[in-house]
């Protein structure tokens, strides 16, 4: 009988329990009455048809390029327009950032007519291109004012058939970061410097001065440049003497400087064994040879004609 109670008990507790999670894990929301919104989420791809970057030397031919689909109840079809704006952005040392205009301009306007099935996925698609030149003229600037290290930001303002709006101020940290929405309605394309120095060249030297001792006549020789990781545009070099050293009885040895590259303008960084500094100053440059003056702190100095490798061209340097 005891044995009883206690299995009626347990039992009674038990329908308890359950009835209870069933109220927890199936709650009466209306949730055919939520509402919905919209994004456009970023489709990345490695062609022509998207590009985050100005190259500072062929602005001509650069561009802002996009692949974005449109993601919503209605699978892309309540989109009316997409306004594209953008803003120019300049760090100045000392000040901070310069935006030019003060507020975003209008610079292209996408339509749902822009907007088509594709064969990836079920929702709508657009691909849109803006020219560096179009950017930089709506801001209000021309090609001689764009500097390496500028950024456009580009934002974006979506309008749906109920006449709202999405963008870069009401859009969500998930929406906007995560690598499965991908869509921070703003986009930053930076004006960069794409540099590609690094490979052995051919040299020669001449003018070599030194208190330490002199060499007569002409070096010749090879230079390897090889590029440091984590730092685009600098370049180690094999030997910043190029073999002067080796002409008077020393040696490069264990020093270290870089040559670095800042949207063509060179510069060197570093030192040698001794813990001396070393700069540069370009003479002349052409895609066929560079020619250019070292210095030390030391006064040692020497000037070197270094020879394109072949079939690559050497840039053209400030």
């Amino acid at each position: 009988m005891k044995m009883l109670k206690y299995s009626f008990g347990f039992l009674l507790s038990a329908l308890v329990f359950l009835s209870s999670c069933r109220d927890f894990v199936e709650p009466n929301i209306p949730y055919s009455e939520f509402d919905t919104g919209a994004y456009l989420r970023t489709i990345r791809t490695t062609d022509e048809n998207t590009s985050l970057t100005f190259n500072f030397f062929n602005l001509a031919n650069s561009k802002f390029a996009l692949i974005l689909e449109a993601v919503d109840i209605e699978d892309g079809a309540t989109v009316e327009t997409v306004e594209i704006k953008v803003q120019h952005r300049r760090l100045i040392t000392g000040v901070g950032l310069e935006y030019t205009p003060s507020e975003p301009v209008l610079v292209k306007t996408l339509s749902a007519a822009d907007f088509a099935p594709n064969t990836e996925s079920r929702f709508l698609r657009t691909s849109f291109q803006i020219p560096a030149s179009e950017a930089i003229s709506a801001v209000g600037l021309t090609p001689a004012d764009i500097e390496g290290g500028d950024t456009f930001e580009f934002s974006l303002i979506l309008t749906d058939n109920k006449g709202r709006q999405f963008n870069r101020e009401n859009v969500s940290g998930n929406i906007a970061g995560a690598p499965f929405y991908d869509s921070p309605f703003q986009y930053f394309v930076n004006v960069i410097c794409p540099s590609d120095l690094g490979g052995t060249y051919e040299f020669t030297q001449t003018n070599m001065d030194s208190i330490y001792g002199s060499c007569s006549g002409t070096i010749s020789g090879t230079t390897t440049w090889t590029p440091v990781s984590g730092a685009p545009g600098a370049y180690r070099i094999s030997d910043a003497t190029f073999g002067f050293w080796d002409c008077y009885g020393d040696s490069w040895g264990s020093g270290s400087v870089r040559i670095n590259d800042a949207c063509g303008n060179l510069s060197m960084s570093g030192a040698d064994k001794y813990g001396v500094g070393y700069s540069i100053t370009v003479l002349s440059s052409t895609p066929e040879e560079l020619v250019f003056v070292w210095l030390n702190g030391d006064g040692e100095t020497g000037e070197v004609t270094m020879k394109a490798q072949d079939g690559k061209p050497l840039p053209t340097l400030m």
